[in-house]
């Protein structure tokens, strides 16, 4: 199942999309459940395609984030191997997970303009095509036995960065406004396969910048699961980004930074496509 939040007629809404297009949940659902996160705490996931109706063609929607403001976005930092610009030697392996967080309004959903940061920031923004995974059983010091129960399923992020920014601290340079997305859905666990045989691919303009699989990670998702909820309790809805692979703009030799105008899109076998056009600040 494939679950998206969007807007349709002015108007937010959720559902469920298929070939056919997207299928708006019913509007007394949605009045007593106003976002997917209301309706994913209170009703069971497998009931929701029999209370949506007929489908809306793609065109007439503008895709949100599928989780519209989830209560912890974490990130896993330096999660895959990658090799320093100028030397080309991969640094050893991390001693421990890395992870740091984001705001909501930090991240767009498909097609939404990313948004260029003004000034001397400009400079070195950045993309990271990464694989989500969406908590769906809350818990708190999960094994990591028990860790992959706790996921409702998967999606795509960009996880746009500053890296001059990230120089002043990870936290700054990972949250400038609308410089990320994700979505365009969330496909769940029991229609996609094992990250670890997700392919991930990001491409700026069309040219293959990032290539890895979801087994290249140094710490698997049951690891970073299991780390994270030993630090804080996990609630339904909260995403988790698993890291990014070589490639990015800032690893290489010279840098490729994104430009006004630049297209990026992330593809995750199993997820789809999620796309974003690069625009300056108004």
């Amino acid at each position: 199942m494939k679950l998206c939040s969007f807007i349709h007629n002015g108007f937010a809404s959720y559902g469920v999309m298929s070939p056919s297009g997207v299928h708006p949940v019913q509007n007394a659902i949605l009045k007593s459940y106003p976002t997917l996160l209301d309706y994913l705490k209170s009703k069971p996931i497998v009931e929701l395609t029999k209370l949506c109706g007929e489908p809306l063609p793609s065109s007439e929607i503008t895709w949100l984030p599928p989780i519209s403001k989830p209560e912890k976005i974490i990130c896993a930092g330096m999660n895959y191997r990658k090799v320093y610009p100028v030397k080309g030697i991969a640094p050893p392996d991390p001693d421990n997970i890395i992870i740091f967080s984001r705001h909501t309004e930090t991240l767009v959903g498909h097609y939404a303009a990313l948004e260029r940061p003004r000034g001397n920031a400009a400079k070195t923004f950045d993309f990271e095509g990464e694989i989500v995974a969406v908590i769906g059983r809350s818990g708190r010091s999960i094994a990591k036995k028990d860790a992959l129960n706790h996921v409702l399923g998967y999606s795509i992020m960009n996880e746009g960065s500053v890296r001059g920014w990230m120089k002043h601290s990870i936290h700054a340079g990972k949250n400038f406004h609308a410089s990320g997305s994700w979505g365009p859905w969330i496909v769940t666990s029991d229609d996609v396969g094992e990250i670890a045989n997700m392919q991930l691919e990001t491409r700026v303009n069309d040219k293959l910048m990032q290539s890895a699989k979801g087994s290249e990670m140094i710490f698997s998702l049951p690891n970073l699961i299991s780390y994270i909820s030993e630090i804080m309790p996990l609630s339904m809805g909260d995403i988790i980004a698993t890291g990014s692979p070589d490639g990015t703009g800032g690893s290489r030799n010279p840098p490729s930074f994104l430009k006004e105008g630049d297209t990026v899109r992330v593809s995750v076998s199993g997820i789809g496509d999620l796309e974003n056009t690069v625009q300056k600040v108004m």
